[in-house]
């Protein structure tokens, strides 16, 4: 009776690994494992009660052990900035000048809207400027080299 209680083990584990493709989640990977040992205990114990102790002792171990760390190690580490946030800190070109009402930069090939970031600068055509912050579709920037 040992081989038929852990050939069901055995093929719960598998059964529960494979649906982990579907769920990339890693917690049916945990309990695919957990069934797996269950599959190896199952040989010793033919009695269904150690083998649900060893199931859900070795299931709770993964999962709040295991698993955490699996994850900490699949999934990237820093964040990349989404959106507009991928702009600031970045040189744009002055197209045209940038005073406290109007000016347009060039960024990766895009044309801007931009404003001074501070009230009374203003940036010449040709001139490198640095993203400070993105208002909408507008871009504040201050020149690359602050002025003494």
């Amino acid at each position: 009776m040992h081989g038929v209680s852990a050939a069901v083990w055995l093929v719960a584990a598998v059964l529960l690994c494979a649906g982990e493709v579907l769920s990339l989640d890693l917690v049916l990977l945990m309990l695919g494992a957990a069934a797996g040992v269950t599959a190896a205990a199952a040989l010793v114990a033919d009695d269904l009660l150690p083998q649900l102790v060893v199931f859900g002792a070795t299931a709770l171990l993964l999962l709040a052990v295991v698993r955490p760390v699996a994850r900490r190690h699949l999934l990237p580490r820093t964040a990349l900035p989404a959106g507009n946030e991928r702009l600031v800190a970045r040189a744009a070109r002055v197209v045209q000048h940038v005073g406290a009402d109007s000016g347009q930069v060039r960024l990766d090939g895009e044309l801007w809207r931009a404003r001074p970031y501070n009230a009374g600068l203003e940036l010449p055509p040709g001139t490198t400027a640095v993203v400070a912050s993105v208002e909408g579709a507008t871009l504040l920037v201050y020149p690359e080299e602050l002025p003494p």
